[in-house]
């Protein structure tokens, strides 16, 4: 995605959950220099209704007294030599021409790098600068618009490069302090330092899907910073930067950026360097969290669970006989659809948002898989086997 590239996605999670926009382009747009092309229009909107997962109490927080300026400096002496700027040029009139930056790291000896699928789609060539101003052409090894990741490779690094090293999500904690390496507003090897804001968001994808478990921070993270590393004090990449909450005018930082999760990076990377692509698993319901209001309207015996408003026909959820809501009631003066099934499990782990079902499908399970979902339905408690599918590329 370039910086003028905006989108209105409809607003479904990987499995249907409502959400709003997130500004996705964190890619400094190089000025000007041809028409570039026009793209629609992402709507920049609140995020107070981001649902969040439940966090870990049981981590190891990082020593305090490793925030301070000497370690600073050894972490970015350390990782500033494996992360890069990304160019990327667009062909226009028989010309190839700059159209965005971005940023990306060395995840391994062979010469492949991580970075935004946001800050590729869509280029013709792309270009890689190193720490030492080594600029090598990169190619595309695969991108997934689904976790808006993409690896890129270079035929041999420079010399002196270090791939980085990733760390655990097991290991998070809010208020633990992070570092970003990118180049912001195009401006190579810059270092911003904050905390870990909360755990658990759900940010949009470049498609209708969304990317669970991501992690929210309040280091400086701006145009041109999409694709570079979120790290831990240990050096370790927790994240990918990708998003940033905008005033909508200068799309600069309001204090509110968003990574994709080293567990995503995990599963995805792997799979795009070996075969260019990544195939995630679908269900094919939409819904949401259970509410006081829903809950008196329908009589439930429980507060906690993922509540089914719509199952997308032709679906693996359809197939399986899973039910969405089926009219509108009002309680309280305000209006809920009520009839859908309540999953309160899934294979036996317990359900108690419409995010943990979100999670499941998206990091437990895969295409092919069969799995059980607990629902309560009219007052009572069954299973119902599910076999999932690969999600759609449109729905």
């Amino acid at each position: 995605m370039k910086n003028r590239f905006r989108m209105k996605l409809p607003k479904l999670l990987a499995i249907g959950l409502v959400l709003p926009m997130l500004a996705l382009a964190c890619q400094t747009v190089i000025p000007d220099l041809s028409q570039q092309a026009g793209l629609p229009e992402v709507m920049v909107e609140p995020i107070a209704t981001l649902a969040s997962a439940p966090i870990n109490t049981t981590v190891n927080m990082p020593d305090t007294n490793l925030v301070d300026e000497l370690n600073l400096v050894d972490l970015y002496l350390a990782v500033n030599p494996a992360v890069v700027n990304i160019t990327v040029f667009s062909e226009s009139e028989g010309f190839l021409l700059p159209e965005g930056q971005g940023s990306g790291f060395v995840i391994n000896e062979e010469g492949d790098i991580v970075t935004n699928a946001h800050v590729v789609h869509g280029g013709v060539e792309v270009e890689v600068t190193f720490y030492d101003g080594a600029t090598f052409t990169a190619e595309v090894l695969g991108e997934d618009l689904n976790s808006d990741l993409a690896v890129v490779s270079v035929a041999q690094l420079p010399e002196g490069i270090t791939p980085v090293q990733l760390g655990d999500m097991d290991d998070l904690a809010v208020g633990q302090p992070v570092v970003a390496i990118g180049n912001p507003f195009g401006l190579e090897g810059t270092l911003t330092l904050g905390i870990i804001s909360a755990l658990g968001r759900t940010i949009p994808a470049l498609t209708p899907f969304s990317i669970p478990q991501s992690i929210q921070t309040d280091a400086a993270i701006n145009p041109g910073n999409s694709g570079g590393p979120l790290l831990n004090m240990d050096g370790e990449v927790i994240g990918v930067n990708a998003q940033i909450e905008t005033n909508g005018l200068d799309r600069s930082n309001l204090g509110v950026g968003f990574a994709i999760p080293v567990s995503i990076v995990k599963k995805v990377v792997p799979n795009l360097i070996a075969d260019g692509e990544y195939e995630w698993a679908w269900v094919g319901v939409r819904g949401g969290n259970l509410t006081p209001a829903l809950v008196e309207a329908m009589g439930l015996s429980v507060n906690k669970g993922a509540y089914i408003s719509d199952v997308l026909p032709d679906g693996p959820a359809a197939a399986a006989g899973l039910e969405g809501a089926e009219e509108v009631d009002t309680v309280r003066k305000r209006q809920v659809e009520v009839g859908g099934d309540v999953i309160i499990a899934i294979d036996g782990k317990p359900v108690n948002t419409f995010d943990d079902l979100l999670i499941y499908i998206a990091l437990e399970a895969v295409p092919g898989q069969e799995v059980v979902v607990t629902v309560l339905r009219d007052g009572e408690t069954i299973d119902i086997p599910i076999t999932l599918e690969e999600r759609p590329s449109k729905l």
